[in-house]
């Protein structure tokens, strides 16, 4: 597969289900973070907003979402029912998505690249 130009190719490249439960996760982080930019990263779909925010993935039995480790971390509780690792949490595609939890991780993240960037101003 190669890689894509930008997120509506990458999406373009599912079946239709799974290019709809991407197109939600877009929006739902469109929404969280209205200025972040798309990018592709990894060959993943990717928001940037003062560094990079969260990437996500669809595979065929799951979306992957991936808030970097300190996302996980902050949400380990509200993601005990789904297969996670250290930086990654996987939706399946036969369930509807976690939209509201997807959006508190955005935020989060948001906040954290936020944070990072005033300190950074500061030193």
């Amino acid at each position: 597969m190669k890689k894509p130009v930008d997120i509506d190719e990458y999406i373009a490249g599912f079946p239709t289900e799974t290019q709809k439960l991407l197109q939600q996760v877009r929006e739902t982080i469109k929404k969280a973070a209205p200025q972040a930019e798309e990018v592709i990263s990894y060959s993943m779909p990717a928001m940037k907003l003062h560094g990079l925010l969260v990437w996500f993935a669809g595979y065929a039995n799951h979306i992957g979402f991936y808030p970097k480790a300190s996302g996980i971390e902050k949400f380990k509780k509200e993601i005990a029912g789904y297969k996670h690792a250290k930086g990654s949490v996987q939706f399946p595609i036969d369930k509807p998505l976690p939209l509201a939890l997807i959006t508190d991780m955005v935020k989060f993240r948001v906040l954290e690249n936020l944070n990072k960037t005033a300190k950074k101003v500061k030193a």
